[in-house]
């Protein structure tokens, strides 16, 4: 929850979108008891024990399709208020009254025995991936944020809005699936410079409007009034005064709600509004607006002063400086009311909620000692049989799935030693691929050819039905929590791996395959020039002028056949003595029927 009346939907103008490659090479801190808690709710029912599944994907697209390098923090005690708070929250929601059921003290805040049992299963996982795991001594989003603020970490996942009281500096709240911006950020020096609000004005607020800690606030308070009252004070300055109004020591209004402007000359406000003609509206007597025209009006002198039309304000010095010290009155009045409301509450602001929100010790190492935080290779033999025997998976299939997280950290070694291994100790880098689009950004397709022997002996082409549940049980959640298996290929009796890999990477850790690569590429695309040039020029010939010459050289051939075929004129005339002489219309039809088509002299025929 975090702080209370909709506060992600104040800071929300401020939030940055960042793109694909923001988490590349850095350190952020997870709060895995959200992790769980979020997803879990998301594929419940669908998958078995889904906190795992959830946490093995996610760690591994977080480590290598973001190239992060996450820190997970788990949960130590909670507070005793947010027990209380816990049970307020379960009596409102069924409607029972607070009063006949005051909330007792003294009640354990731990989680129930099968949250912890899926938070420790958690941890084991993410420990078997190398992954370093931090418990706090409180709240986890607590020492994520003091590991943000210190600069152990760059950023902080979570979407308790707590994080920014504890003290983080940038909170990325969700991702989006499919993006090309999925990363939605909330920087601290981003809400300073459009809210004007700093850490203690945060605290103050939620102090208001209610937290996990409180969940009442101060009746009567929202988060508007809240926001604008925290405002009017400096950050050193605004829990001392919340202090005192609760003690019922009202102090003045402070400066920043004073006006300057609504003081006359000698400094007083103004309690009188100089006299207004009724018809105009101006300053001045109506009788001598009848006269004369005002110098507001500028008509003429015989004309008079123009009708004030309908919800006309003058603007005039003095009905401004009135209109100024009414509002001063209101501010001051919702200030008091403010103030009443605030010294209302019993003991009213919590100092020990405060402590904590400003408490800069949440973990188990001191302050001048930085926590130990170091990523290892996973433990491939432990994680099949961990995973085999919690989700039931395929060892074959457990090892495809782990592939990209291995490829990673080999390009990563490869980039900084110049001692060549073997990926998994079975596979080799081959060559690039082709490169590929994804979200927005290039990336380079790998191929690892195996060292010996066929992939599919150790992973299949097809997943079992079991697997093929876990990856298709859940489309709702998020981008990290689709699985990227590896494509398989055979190719000349050799089978091959192919995967995604950073391009930056890649070149790191392989510079002359890199450059190979490209200069295959240029003379693809210089051959692929060449050829469209080509095409251009054939297109350009066949549109040539002697393509149109031959055109008409083939039209012109119908009108010369007609022409041929028609008899002469000569030929007609001895033609038709004949006819005349031999019996007319029959020996015509004869000569003229080598000239016709079979269908032709049958009708003639019939006729």
């Amino acid at each position: 929850m975090g702080v209370g009346g909709n506060f992600w939907d104040l800071l929300k103008p401020y939030a940055r979108n960042e793109g694909f490659e923001f988490l590349r090479n850095k350190r952020v801190a997870v709060d895995l008891s959200f992790w769980i808690v979020q997803h879990r709710n998301a594929i419940k029912g669908n998958v078995r024990k889904p906190h795992l599944r959830v946490t093995f994907f996610r760690t591994i697209n977080l480590f290598s399709k973001f190239g992060a390098l996450p820190v997970f923090v788990v949960d130590g005690t909670p507070s005793p208020l947010k027990s209380q708070a816990r049970i307020t929250r379960f009596f409102r929601s069924s409607g029972i009254e607070l009063a006949s059921l005051p909330v007792p003290e003294g009640v354990s805040a731990e989680r129930n025995r099968s949250f912890s049992k899926y938070v420790q299963e958690c941890v084991e996982l993410v420990e078997l991936l190398g992954m370093p795991v931090l418990k706090a001594k409180g709240e986890a989003e607590a020492l994520c944020a003091q590991l943000n603020s210190e600069g152990h970490v760059d950023a902080c996942i979570t979407a308790d809005s707590d994080a920014f009281l504890f003290g983080a500096k940038c909170v990325i709240k969700c991702f989006s699936p499919n993006s090309k911006e999925p990363f939605e950020c909330y920087y601290m020096s981003d809400i300073e410079a459009g809210l004007g609000l700093k850490r203690k004005h945060l605290i103050a607020i939620t102090l208001l409007v209610g937290n996990d800690y409180d969940m009442s606030g101060v009746q009567g308070i929202g988060l508007d009034s809240a926001l604008r009252f925290v405002q009017a004070f400096s950050e050193d300055d605004i829990l001392n005064r919340l202090h005192e109004i609760g003690k019922g020591n009202a102090s003045e209004i402070p400066i920043s709600l004073k006006s300057e402007d609504n003081m006359d000359m000698d400094g007083n406000s103004p309690n009188t509004k100089q006299s207004h003609c009724s018809f105009c509206g101006h300053p001045g007597n109506k009788r001598d607006h009848m006269k004369l025209s005002c110098e507001f009006c500028l008509t003429n002198d015989s004309e008079g002063c123009l009708k004030k039309p309908e919800g006309f304000k003058c603007d005039c010095l003095s009905c401004g400086m009135n209109r100024k010290h009414q509002g001063q009155k209101r501010l001051e009045n919702w200030y008091t009311k403010i103030c009443h409301k605030i010294a209302k509450e019993p003991n009213f602001p919590k100092d020990e909620i405060i402590d904590m929100f400003l408490c800069n010790n949440n973990g188990y190492f001191s302050a001048n000692d930085r926590p130990q935080i170091s990523w290892e290779r996973p433990n491939i033999e432990m994680l099949i049989v961990f995973l085999n025997f919690h989700q039931n998976w395929e060892p074959s299939y457990i090892r495809r799935m782990i592939f990209p997280m291995m490829s990673t950290i080999f390009l990563r070694d490869m980039a900084t030693t110049t001692v060549e291994s073997l990926l998994f100790g079975q596979y080799e880098f081959d060559s690039l691929e082709r490169v590929k689009m994804r979200y927005g950004y290039q990336f380079y397709v790998v191929k690892w050819k195996r060292a010996g022997g066929s992939i599919a002996s150790k992973i299949p082409s097809n997943e079992s039905s079991t697997q093929e549940d876990v990856r298709e049980s859940d489309e709702t959640v998020d981008l990290l929590d689709d699985g990227d298996l590896p494509e398989i290929r055979d190719d000349g009796g050799c089978s091959f791996l192919l995967t995604d890999e950073n391009m930056d990477l890649v070149g790191a850790a392989f510079p002359a395959e890199v450059k190979r690569f490209q200069q295959e590429q240029e003379l693809k695309d210089m051959k692929k020039r060449k050829n469209s040039t080509s095409k251009v020029q054939e297109k350009e010939r066949s549109a040539s002028p002697n393509s149109r010459s031959i055109q008409l050289n083939i039209t012109g051939f119908y009108p010369s056949t007609k022409i041929k075929h028609q008899p002469k004129r000569g030929e007609e005339s001895s033609k038709d003595v004949d006819s005349q002489g031999s019996g007319g219309s029959k020996t015509k039809r004869e000569t003229s029927s080598a000239n016709l088509s079979k269908s032709v002299r049958r009708r003639l025929l019939f006729d």
